[in-house]
Formats: C-alpha cells, sequence, structure tokens
C-alpha cells in the first residue's frame, strides 16, 4: 500500500470533512425545507377550505332568494292551483327555464311529485320522489340530492295560495344545481387546489386527471375524517398529495364531502433547484477550501518535505545534503536539531572508521605476521641447511622444495591480501565448464595427503557451463572445499558438490558431514579475518569467495547448517556473467 504524504493526508482530511459537512447541511436543509412546505401546504388547504365556505355561503344566499322569488311567481301559484299532474308536467317548463336551474321539481301539497324537469338524463321520478319525502322532514335551508350519478344541490320553498300568512299551501318548489365539471373547475380554482366532490364513498366529480382519479377511488377508504385537523399525504400515480376533507352536509343528511388535494411534489419542484444551487455552492467551497488548504499546507510542509529529503540523503551516506531552514516554529528546530545530530554522528563515524581501520590493521598485522612466521621460519632454516658443505644432492633437493613450498604459501598469502585491492574489471572471463573447474580443484585436493581419504563426490544437473574467470572461481571453490576437507572428520570424511543448471543462473552447493558452524560466527561468517578451530587459517577464505562471487553479479551464503551437515549456496546468474562480456 502507498504511502500517502503528510500534505496529501491533511487535503483528504479537509474533502472529507468538508464534504460530510456540506452533504450534513443539505439533508438539514433539505429536511427542513420539506417539513416548511408540508406546514405551508396544510396551511394552504385550511385557506382554501375557509374560502370555499365563504364562497359557498354566498351562492347558497344567492340561490336560497333565487328559491324564494320563484316560490312566489303568481303563474306557479296559478299552475299549482289546477292540480293536474301531467298539465303541471307540460306548463312548468318555461318556469324551469325562467329558473336556470339543473334540476326543477314540483310536488303538491301532500308531497308527491307532480312535475320533474332535469339538464341531465338520469335523475329519475322515483329518485326525486325518494329525496323529497327525506328533505321534507328537516328544516334546512338547503340539501343534498344524489341519484343516477349525479349530484344536485337543492334549495325547497313551499308554495302558498295568497299570502304565507294564511299558510293555504299548494306544494313544494325544488329548484336544483348540479356539481358537475364546470363547477367542480370553478371550486378548483377558488380553493387554488385539485378539488374532488363524493356522495358517501362513491365519487361523483373531480378535477384530478383520469390515471390519478382512479388511484384516488382506491383509496377513498384511507381519506383523512373532516373533524381531522392535519391533512394527509397520498400518492395518486407517481404525484404526492395533501388531502383534506370538508362535510359538505348536515346532521341528518346523506355524507356528501368535498376533499382538497394539493400537489406536495409540484409545491417542492423548487427544491430540487435548491439542492443543485447548495450542492454547486459545497463543491466550490470544498475545491476552494483544497486549494486554500494547499497553499497553506505547503507553508508547513516544505520544511518537513526539505528534512525528509535530508534524512534521505543521509541514509545514502550523503552528509552534505543542503537543508532549508528558516523561521523560528517547531519545523525549523527540528531541522536545526537534524542538522546538528547528522554533523555529530559524522564526526563519531569518521572516528568509528578510523578506530576500526586501525583494529582492521592491527588484527591483519597480527594474522600476516602469524601466518608469516612460519613459511619464513621454514625459508630461513631450510636456507641455512642448504648452506653446508657436506649435504648431497638428494638432500638438498628436498630442503629446496621444503623452501618452494614455504615460498608458494607466502605468494598464496600475498594473493590473499591481494584480492580485495583487485576491481571487476580485472575478471578475464570464458566460456567454460563449471564441473571441468570444479573437477580440478578437486584433484588437487585429493593430492594432498591429509585430505586422501576424504571422499569428495561432484554431481551436475544440466550442462553447468557459462561466462566466468575460471582462475578466480577455481580459487573460490578452493577455499569453499578446502573449508569442508578440513571441517569433515579424517575418516569417514564426505563432502558433496552439486551444480545446478537453474532457470536464472547456475547454482553450486557444497554440502559436508562436519560439525557444523559454531554460533558464535554464524553471522560474522563472510567477515575478514574470522576464524575458528584453525591453526592455519587467515580468516580469509570466505571473505575471498564472497568477493569473486559479487564480481561475478552473483552471491554466496550458507543454506544450512547443523551438527551433520552444512551446505554452502554459491549462485551465478546468467544475467551477471553476460554483463562481463559488456565493454569496460
Amino acid at each position: 500500500m502507498a504511502r500517502l504524504r503528510l500534505r496529501t493526508k491533511f487535503l483528504l482530511s479537509l474533502l472529507l470533512i468538508s464534504s460530510a459537512v456540506t452533504f450534513a447541511t443539505l439533508l438539514i436543509v433539505h429536511h427542513s425545507v420539506l417539513l416548511r412546505v408540508r406546514k405551508e401546504i396544510a396551511e394552504e388547504l385550511r385557506n382554501s377550505v375557509i374560502t370555499f365556505q365563504d364562497f359557498q355561503q354566498e351562492r347558497e344566499a344567492s340561490l336560497t332568494r333565487s328559491a324564494e322569488l320563484l316560490a312566489n311567481l303568481p303563474d306557479l301559484k296559478a299552475l299549482m292551483t289546477t292540480r293536474d299532474a301531467p298539465t303541471i308536467q307540460d306548463a312548468s317548463r318555461d318556469l324551469w327555464t325562467l329558473a336556470g336551474s339543473d334540476l326543477f321539481v314540483l310536488a303538491d301539497r301532500t308531497g308527491k311529485v307532480v312535475a320533474l324537469h332535469t339538464t341531465s338524463p338520469g335523475f329519475s321520478r322515483a329518485s326525486a320522489q325518494e329525496m323529497l319525502q327525506r328533505s321534507i322532514l328537516q328544516d334546512q335551508p338547503n340539501y343534498w340530492w344524489f341519484g343516477g350519478g349525479h349530484l344536485y344541490e337543492v334549495f325547497l320553498q313551499p308554495i302558498y295560495f295568497g299570502a304565507p300568512a294564511e299558510n293555504e299551501s299548494l306544494g313544494v318548489l325544488a329548484v336544483g344545481h348540479e356539481i358537475d365539471d364546470r363547477v367542480a373547475k370553478e371550486v378548483s380554482r377558488v380553493a387554488s387546489s385539485q378539488v374532488a366532490f363524493r356522495y358517501e364513498n362513491q365519487l361523483v366529480i373531480s378535477t384530478l386527471p383520469s390515471g390519478q382519479e382512479t388511484d384516488f377511488v382506491r383509496q377513498l377508504q384511507s381519506l383523512p375524517q373532516p373533524s381531522a385537523e392535519q391533512p394527509k399525504e397520498i400518492k395518486l400515480g407517481e404525484e404526492q398529495f395533501l388531502a383534506t376533507s370538508l362535510a359538505l352536509g348536515r346532521s341528518g343528511d346523506p355524507a356528501v364531502y368535498l376533499d382538497v388535494l394539493k400537489s406536495y411534489d409540484q409545491a417542492t419542484l423548487f427544491l430540487s433547484e435548491l439542492n443543485r444551487l447548495l450542492l454547486a455552492l459545497g463543491i466550490i467551497a470544498v475545491a476552494a477550501g483544497c486549494v486554500l488548504a494547499f497553499l497553506i499546507s505547503d507553508t508547513f510542509t516544505r520544511p518537513l518535505a526539505s528534512l525528509v529529503a535530508g534524512v534521505r540523503a543521509l541514509e545514502t551516506g550523503d552528509f552534505n545534503y543542503p537543508l532549508e531552514i528558516s523561521g523560528t516554529d517547531e519545523a525549523a528546530e527540528l531541522a536545526r536539531a537534524f542538522d546538528r545530530m547528522r554533523h555529530n554522528l559524522q564526526k563519531a563515524q569518521q572516528q568509528l572508521v578510523d578506530a576500526e581501520r586501525l583494529a582492521t590493521i592491527g588484527r591483519m598485522a597480527s594474522s600476516i605476521s602469524h601466518d608469516l612466521r612460519h613459511p619464513l621460519t621454514a625459508i630461513v632454516a631450510n636456507a641455512e641447511f642448504l648452506c653446508e658443505q657436506t649435504l648431497n644432492g638428494r638432500r638438498r633437493e628436498d630442503l629446496y622444495q621444503e623452501v618452494r613450498v614455504a615460498v608458494d604459501q607466502v605468494t598464496d598469502l600475498i594473493e590473499s591480501l591481494l584480492e580485495f585491492s583487485r576491481a571487476r574489471e580485472h575478471l578475464r572471463p570464458v566460456y567454460g565448464s563449471v564441473r571441468d573447474t570444479v573437477q580440478r580443484v578437486v584433484t588437487a585436493l585429493h593430492a594432498r595427503p591429509e585430505f586422501s581419504r576424504v571422499s569428495i563426490d561432484v554431481s551436475c544437473q544440466g550442462r553447468g557451463e557459462g561466462w566466468f574467470d575460471p582462475k578466480k572461481m577455481e580459487r573460490a571453490f578452493q577455499n569453499l572445499l578446502l573449508n569442508a576437507c578440513e571441517a569433515v572428520p579424517a575418516d569417514g570424511g564426505k563432502v558433496e558438490v552439486n551444480i545446478l543448471d537453474a532457470t536464472d543462473g547456475l547454482e553450486i552447493r557444497v554440502a559436508d558431514n562436519g560439525p557444523g558452524i559454531p554460533e558464535s560466527i554464524r553471522d560474522k561468517l563472510f567477515q575478514p579475518f574470522v576464524s575458528c578451530g584453525k591453526e592455519k587459517g587467515t580468516g580469509l577464505g570466505l571473505t575471498i569467495v564472497q568477493k569473486i562471487s559479487q564480481d561475478h553479479g552473483g552471491e554466496v551464503c550458507v543454506e544450512s547448517t547443523s551438527a551433520a551437515r552444512t551446505v554452502f549456496k554459491l549462485r551465478l546468474p546468467h544475467k551477471g556473467l553476460s554483463d562481463l562480456l559488456s565493454p569496460g
């Protein structure tokens, strides 16, 4: 997972906080506006009902006066005195036209309907008779008649012969005005809402579209009671409405209701625009805040970035990387402290290097003096013997060979020391067999009397060929195999060399059945002058093996070690071997 910089964390935190605050603000504003809109719609519904009631009172008063004037017409009284139903039916048509009503009913003094005129078919004489009998029993200025799917607001007036005070009744006049589409639209305009008239649970007329009207009929049972103070939310189609109901009939009348519905969705259309505006403002605020935070954070994080660069430079050994130190804040104080620390560290490191160099020189001088003492002593002693005149030729040859062996030992030690100063470009790679190089080392070791009884087996999986410096690698294998032969017991010692041609290079494993590597030197096994249990060891063998393998682009390591088996693995990659052929 990629590590985030301090500035990035700061900007992301600001972005998340700003986004959360903006989103929370939008939710709060959205919720508050919805509550406010709902409250305003409920208030508008109440005002619409009050407005309709005022309009209805004025309308009822006007229609009542019209019915009174019509009932006092001499022509109507004269017609009712005939008491002949067919005559009254035919002659009352002109009076109905004069009245301009949708329903015109005349009944005799017994309450029997003798004349019926309607603008719309469907309202029968039987329905008129039933409604009239029900209305006569109540003393009200207006009544609601329903029949044949038609709803009428009816006004009754008694017809008297002479003055009303004489109480000589000729019959009853009923004038009705139908609640039709024209009336519904007028009421909708007055109430500024959608309206619906229903008789009990049957819809009579509404201003709703056909699809919403169908849903409204299905939800008639769930409509609010006329006495409910709070409107109820209903869904018609895909649109939300707030609805309230008003009872039009008085006590004793059939249930006639006016339902007033106001669209909740249309009232909240502006909220979408408000949300988009708030969202745009929130995005602008977040973007502006991020830019401002970036500029501000850059002031704080620039010294820290310079300090981080100085730390990374120090990690690579650069003690002179320039630091940006300005101001007196905590970051500047930290940079100054770091600058002092690295100067002290550089001084301490130099002192440590000097001390380590002296210690290394001392160890090397001690090791070299110790290792040179034995061959030089042999050279001096044998040289003195060679000076004697009494030596025969054979004895002189033996002394010469011992001097030669001592000189070879000195030369070998000097070559080991010079190996550390030889760079990689001194390699002379050729394409050859690693197994042949190992086999030459095995042959040389078997020629030494002390290793004649040690079993050394060489196996190869694959061709085991590549580009390498035969002389250098022979020296590396000699050190590895020499250590292995010295570690195994004189009787029963066994050394195994396995050469594996892997996909990424050559792997050479040298295993022995010796007692294993002591715990005390395992971590520093490849350091110079590290040796254990060898009287004639210089402590440079494995160090030279490591350097030669690294010069070839490879590596050497202890793959495993135990009380019964130790395995060294030397790896020579193909890429590293091919690089030896490149110029320079």
